[in-house]
């Protein structure tokens, strides 16, 4: 390693990293092999994990840290790969891009010896390693180089050589030479570095893949490295970009596979050569590629993989559900190996979930709760959305219950109709605040019969707000229709689920306000489903209002479970000894279970302690794909969020949008660490990165711990009887479509009044249009 300065990393924060990971590599160390797989590889072996610069969508590029958990949190066998560029005096540096001031501090420690060079037919003005000897970038420290990923580990490590990669000892170790026609120019030879480098190499670990994008290089290395211990690589670039030895663009080259089976064993392609993506982001049919290369004795590795960026909405943004459609495709092809930024989620994807259709829960698995249906696919609460989720293994789906004006029960996440429909651009002049029940304005389920709603579009939207474009799956965005409570429960028979979960909120406000019963509504569908004379299937009725809970006591096969909405930190034996008066089981908000710290996880809280403690079951909530909803930690992989709740915290259940990850990941032979298994995934210690590796200077300040949950806000008061219904005259009916239901009168407003309220609600309907535009 070129030499290290005060602030990096000392030897001692290598352990604690080899200490933080060691139980994963002890894990798939030992023991015997278990029964090989036979894949649609070139060679039927396993498809190869290779790892772009270790595991940099962490951290830095080829660093300690990356090339250490690249190691430990992949299956045996795995490759770090190193990009080459070289210095004056032909030391080999392993970073991806050219320009050296995209991942180090070169820019800071040298300003003034900034060059422009042209590359490939491209100009590129910036910091080139050709410009200084070794010595010179002894002070230069990495970072990371996409500025969407963590900075905490920047300026800890100098930029690493290819004698630091090798001497981590990889499994096995791919060198990657991509500026050999410019290195040429300059008088620097990187294929003269590659024969020097291994003829000399003394070490461990051999060079057992080279990859280039130049035909000129290949040709020229071939004849001085062992074929038989080395791999050479023929990678593609963009179909228009030129090939710089025989001026073909890349697409034109494709088309030629024999020529380049003279110049290698293989070929690195971008993913899309293989699987093509559309232009509203969904995959096209796949290629023929693979094929044709296995048919010319080719093998075929695909690169372009990564956690952290918005994947195709086939996938439902789950990253391993993309490396599977490579090696698992229902027996169509697989590639020879996937370059990712993130190997242990292409471990996952190969030695977890791949053939591995037909597996069972493991021993004391937590059941799997929809949240909405699959609410991360289709529009919640739509017949499509429980479909889903009982399809993709739910063991319970659930209905947040609300009540149409005219008394009909259904299933939508909240009372407010903007949330999960098309109301707002339907029945505007309904919109109202009604701040009993939020502090927003909506339009209120009470207020509209149910053949208004029936005429409502239902809609996906995203709990994200579709930032950095994780949108959820545009196609489905109006698909399906709400289903009244009655069509839940008939589903949930007809489908034989384990069990369902009845989501009871806002009674006082319904019984007192709207007159509506939504207690006797709700025990009169189970009962006449005759789910309340019955053990087989698991009944469980949620509530954040204990004395909706209570009107449940009865039915000793149900389930009550209390629904705890605000964070907290603790649970004290009072408020625990009042829950337990009225509640089974709790649900919880993750974020009351593990605390964070800039984007990692600092501490667990004691409060899935305290509720087990107190022999109370614990479902956490809720549980989601998409990147931006998971802490660093997790490296961008809901899989190892739902390891983190379902072995570590040991949780009763997990309620989720996304049922399919969930089930996945606890059908899978790695959940079983007693047997032998190809990769056993294990749960985040919550603070191990925070307390081992990042420097205290680079976290901002802890913040306050989080409140106990007091005695005196369990308990709610009795719930109010039913008032009389509204007058029909009040009601908004069918055939009024204008006003409100139970709307209160009026004040006197003078015209001009008027005419400004009617104005804005103009406005919003057009920001409402754009926005759905803008979404859609």
């Amino acid at each position: 390693m070129l030499e290290s300065s005060g602030k990096s990393g000392d030897m001692m924060r290598s352990l604690l990293l080899i200490s933080l990971l060691i139980h994963s590599a002890l894990g798939q160390k030992g023991g015997p092999e278990p029964p090989k797989t036979k894949w649609l590889t070139l060679n039927g072996d396993q498809p190869l994990v290779v790892a772009r610069g270790g595991y940099s969508g962490l951290f830095p590029e080829s660093t300690e840290y990356a090339n250490t958990m690249a190691k430990d949190l992949s299956t045996n066998g795995a490759a770090n790969l190193c990009s080459l560029q070289l210095t004056k005096d032909s030391k080999g540096l392993c970073l991806s891009n050219i320009l050296l001031d995209n991942a180090t501090s070169i820019a800071a420690i040298h300003p003034k010896r900034s060059s422009t060079y042209t590359v490939n037919g491209k100009e590129l003005s910036g910091w080139f390693a050709l410009d200084f000897n070794a010595k010179e970038l002894n002070k230069v420290q990495v970072m990371q180089s996409n500025p969407a990923r963590p900075d905490q580990f920047d300026d800890l490590f100098p930029i690493s050589t290819v004698e630091d990669v090798l001497n981590m000892e990889p499994e096995q170790f791919w060198l990657h030479v991509p500026y050999d026609a410019f290195y040429n120019e300059h008088k620097i030879s990187p294929a003269a570095y590659v024969q020097n480098f291994i003829s000399g190499w003394r070490g461990n670990t051999n060079v057992n893949f080279i990859s280039s994008p130049e035909i000129g290089f290949l040709k020229t290395i071939g004849g001085k490295v062992d074929k038989t211990k080395t791999k050479l690589i023929f990678e593609f670039l963009s179909p228009n970009e030129t090939e710089p030895t025989t001026r073909q663009n890349y697409g034109a080259l494709l088309k030629n596979l024999g020529m380049i089976k003279s110049l290698a064993a293989g070929i690195l392609v971008p993913k899309e050569f293989i699987y093509p993506i559309t232009s509203n982001n969904y995959l096209d049919a796949p290629t023929t590629l693979v094929a044709d290369a296995h048919k010319q004795g080719l093998e075929v590795y695909a690169t372009g993989f990564a956690n952290d960026i918005p994947l195709p909405y086939n996938y439902s943004m789950d990253a391993t559900a993309e490396i599977q459609q490579f090696v698992d495709n229902n027996d169509q092809f697989s590639v020879d190996g996937v370059l990712t930024e993130f190997p242990s989620t292409a471990t996952e994807a190969i030695g977890c979930f791949s053939h591995n259709k037909d597996g069972k829960p493991y021993k004391g698995s937590p059941l799997i709760i929809s949240n909405n249906g699959a609410s991360g696919d289709y529009p919640g609460c739509t017949d499509l959305a429980y479909q889903r989720a009982i399809d993709d293994g739910a063991d319970i789906i659930d209905c947040s219950v609300q009540m149409s004006s005219d008394g009909v029960a259904f299933c939508l996440d909240s009372i407010d109709l903007n949330s999960g429909t098309n109301a707002l651009t339907q029945f505007m002049t309904r919109s109202e605040t009604v701040p009993e029940l939020q502090s927003e304005t909506g339009v209120f389920s009470p207020r509209l019969t149910w053949e208004e709603i029936q005429s409502l579009k239902p809609e996906l939207k995203s709990p994200f707000g579709n930032n950095q474009g994780l949108y959820r799956n545009p196609a489905n965005k109006d698909a399906g229709k709400l289903v009244t409570l009655t069509e839940f429960l008939e589903l949930a028979k007809n489908k034989a689920t384990t069990g369902i979960l009845i989501n009871i909120r806002n009674a006082p406000y319904l019984a007192s306000k709207a007159g509506l019963d939504i207690v006797g509504t709700v025990t009169s569908a189970l009962k006449n489903a005759t789910l309340d004379q019955q053990s087989t299937q698991k009944i469980m009725i949620k509530s954040d209002d204990t004395s909706v809970l209570s009107k449940f006591a009865d039915v000793k096969t149900y389930e009550r479970v209390f629904s705890i909405e605000e964070k907290i930190g603790s649970i004290p034996k009072e408020s625990l000894e009042e829950i337990k008066k009225f509640a089974d089981g709790v649900t919880v908000n993750r974020d009351s279970v593990i605390m964070a710290r800039n984007f990692f996880t600092q501490y667990e809280t004691s409060v899935i302690k305290d509720l087990k403690a107190a022999n109370l079951s614990v479902y956490i909530h809720f549980l989601r794909n998409e990147f931006s909803s998971l802490w660093l930690d997790y490296l961008s992989d809901p899989i190892t969020e739902i390891a983190t709740y379902a072995m570590g915290s040991k949780v009763n259940g997990i309620m989720t949008d996304f049922p399919r990850t969930a089930s996945k990941y606890i059908r899978c032979p790695c959940t079983d660490t007693t047997n032998p298994n190809p990769y056993p995934i294990f749960p985040v210690e919550p603070g191990n990165l925070i307390n081992t590796l990042i420097p205290p200077e680079k976290l901002s300040p802890p913040e306050a711990p989080l409140p106990p949950l007091e005695a005196k806000t369990v308990a709610d008061p009795p719930l109010p009887p039913v008032a009389p219904k509204p007058n029909s005259d009040s009601e908004s009916g069918s055939n009024s479509g204008d006003k409100p239901a139970t709307a209160p009168a009026p004040t006197a407003k003078s015209s001009a009044m008027a005419n400004a309220a009617n104005w804005g609600l103009s406005l919003l309907a057009i920001m409402v249009f754009s926005l759905l535009s803008m979404g859609n």
